[in-house]
């Protein structure tokens, strides 16, 4: 297992970390099938998503707001975050990619994996674990 943290920059907002669970990958040993990304933290997701247009980023956290707004007179929880827990639900905090057998992400060409941040600014522990592919020689 590798992990890695990412300093997030305001309280809102996706980072992609592509690149950073790419290099976690290639410090396993292991080679082929599947990147299981975790989260440590329940008001921050994973998600994939569209990495060639920064507008995609904008809209998806516009939207986020629209259905979770910060501010709501009937919340109760006395950190005054419950909508950065809702957003984090929706998200999710795991994710599995798929990877090629030389070890790569087994993404499409416009896809990267962002660390979504809720709550921030904040420092944010991911975890990445390679699960092997079965080797079919070995199976009876």
């Amino acid at each position: 297992m590798e992990s890695f943290t990412v300093d997030t920059p305001g309280r809102d907002g996706m980072v992609e970390i592509t690149d950073r669970v790419a290099q976690a990958i290639s410090r396993s040993a292991r080679r082929g099938g599947v990147a299981q990304i975790f989260v440590m933290h329940t008001t921050a997701g994973l998600c994939v998503n569209e990495n060639a247009d920064p507008d995609v980023v904008h809209d998806l956290l516009k939207e986020f707001d629209r259905l979770f707004p910060w501010e709501q007179p009937f919340h109760r929880h006395a950190e005054g975050n419950t909508a950065a827990h809702a957003k984090a639900i929706l998200t999710g905090n795991s994710i599995a990619v798929p990877l090629r057998r030389n070890g790569r992400l087994d993404l499409g060409t416009w896809q990267g994996i962002y660390l979504c941040e809720f709550d921030g600014p904040r420092t944010r522990t991911v975890k990445v674990v390679v699960l092997e592919e079965a080797n079919d020689d070995k199976i009876d």
